[in-house]
This record gives structure tokens, sequence and C-alpha cells, in this order.
């Protein structure tokens, strides 16, 4: 995707700053197998990217619960005072409600590929595999702009909390009719508008800097965890993302120490997998993971007995 920047320095009709940090619910889908897989969204964005994959899991058996992240669906003045802390305990709130089933997987987008390592890295003997799609450390896909080496400038200034980018063509999508849909409203929204249902639908057309800010936080805060990571891993990555270069997928591979980890590269399709082309495939490619692990510790779990 591309960005522009947007100045708002006219005083908001919605409040500056939340009160306190508010939680969605989310979609919560109930399963028969015994296993649950928390699904992440990305920043600024909905579970809407995440339904395909949570009915797809969803009908193999897995209860899947996809929770909104901290004040997504407000107002974009409240989402942009939030903390990546506040993102990452929704998630920790959504293990909570299924860490007693036989086995807890994690999958996240974008931002979220990061907020399933952070869990995994919290619980490692509770979550039994994780896959980060998407994964952005760092921006730099074929699709950034030019002016994006001034962002570290703009994040560490004030005038961060002015500053907005609006999300342009192709919005990490390669699916020509979903990307025409998600076109007609953000070409017609402007910064001061909030139509929560849209928001919901296709997720947030401008982008705060404070934002980029805490997730810049959060990759560095992740970074450093990165080394004591044994929990199984897939990273799934898009050859042509359009924001963030296969190398955010190499970054994550070269650092866990999990003995099990692949990655799966897609060649027909952006930034949002789970939306776009090949999401079916990547919808597999994620199950096949995810069950080859629970199957062999419902296989150790019967040797066990079976001994006892």
């Amino acid at each position: 995707m591309s960005l522009e920047f947007k100045f708002n320095l006219k005083k908001p009709s919605f409040p500056e700053a939340p009160p306190q940090v508010r939680n969605g619910h989310g979609l919560f889908l109930e399963g028969d197998n015994g296993a649950a897989v928390i699904l992440v969204h990305g920043l600024t964005g909905t579970p809407q990217e995440m339904r395909f994959l949570a009915s797809y899991l969803n009908k193999r058996g897995y209860t899947v619960s996809c929770p909104l992240l901290a004040n997504h669906g407000e107002h974009l003045e409240v989402l942009k005072a939030t903390k990546w802390q506040d993102f990452y305990q929704s998630v920790r709130n959504a293990f909570m409600e299924v860490k007693d089933r036989r086995a807890v997987f994690a999958a996240g987008l974008s931002m979220g590929a990061l907020l399933v390592l952070l869990l995994a890295e919290e619980f490692p003997q509770q979550v039994s595999g994780v896959s980060c799609i998407s994964p952005t450390l760092f921006y730099d896909g074929w699709n950034m702009p030019w002016y994006r080496c001034f962002l570290p400038l703009a994040c560490s200034t004030p005038i961060r909390h002015f500053l907005y980018f609006k999300e342009d063509y192709p919005y990490g999508i390669k699916n020509e009719a979903i990307r025409e849909r998600v076109h007609r409203y953000y070409t017609q929204v402007r910064l001061q508008d909030h139509d929560a249902q849209k928001v919901m639908q296709y997720g947030y057309p401008f982008f705060p800097v404070t934002l980029l800010r805490e997730l810049k936080f959060l990759v560095d805060h992740l970074s450093n965890k990165l080394a004591v990571i044994h929990t199984p891993t897939q990273i799934i990555q898009a050859v042509d993302d359009d924001m963030t270069s296969v190398k955010n997928a190499q970054f994550i591979y070269d650092r866990i120490r999990s003995l099990k980890k692949e990655i799966v590269l897609l060649e027909n399709s952006y930034h949002v997998i789970t939306a776009d082309q090949e999401r079916e495939k990547a919808a597999q490619k994620l199950f096949e993971f995810f069950d080859s692990i629970y199957q062999g510790k419902i296989q150790k779990n019967i040797s066990y007995a079976s001994v006892s």
C-alpha cells in the first residue's frame, strides 16, 4: 500500500484520549475437538480480516477466538492514544478464556503476528504453536513511499500527534473485487468521519503516526525476546507483499530457537493474505501445521496413558 500525510490540526468533536481501554467482543466459535486457536487481526484492522480462517478452522473442529484489539472500532482519536501493551492485553485476555483446552494455538496478521509471538514467549508451556502471517517488523514492501526514511523523525517529535497516513491503492489486497469495495469506501471517507459499521468491515482508512511509534516499541520489545522462543512456529508471507518484504519472515525465522519452524511463501497475494487470493491455501497450511502438532500431542497422551 502507499501512504500520504494528512494533518489534523482542528480540535476533534470526539474524545482526544481514552479514559479507559475499551475492548469489543470480537468473534468466538465453539469447536468440538478439544483445541482452540486465537486469531489476531492487524493494527487498525478488525476480526473481519480473520473471518475466513476462523470458519475454516472451526469447520475442522477447533474452537476459534478472534478478539477485537483494544480500542479498535472506536473513534480514531481514541485508538491513536492506545499503547501496544493494551493491544497485547487483548490477546492475553483471549488466551485466558481458552487456556484450559487440550491445546491452544495462535495466529496473527501483520502486527497480530508479533503479538502471538509475545504470547508464545510468555506462555511457552501452554501455547502449542503459532503462525505469523505477513509479520510486520519493518515497512520495506514494494509499495512503501519514498519518505519512509523520515518516519523515525516524525515518530520521535510532538508532530506525531497531528500526522496521519491515508491508506491508498492497493490496500494490501490483490483480489480485484475485494480491493474495489475497499477503494470505494476509502476514497470517500474524511479524517473527521467515523462510521463504526464501515470501520468494523473494512478497518480504518487513516493510520495515526502515534500508532506507528507504538509498533516500533513493540518491535524493539519483541526483538529482544525472539531468541528465547522455542514454540513451533510457522511464518506465511506473500512474495509480492506490498507492505513488508520476505525479509521480515526471515528475520523471525533466523532468531527464534524453535526446533519445528517453517516459512510458507505465497505467489499470488499481497499483505492481507487472510482475505486475499490465496486465503484458502493459507488456511490449509495453517491448519496442517497446527493439526500435526495437535495430533502428535494426542498420540503422546494416548501412549502415556497406555503405559501408565
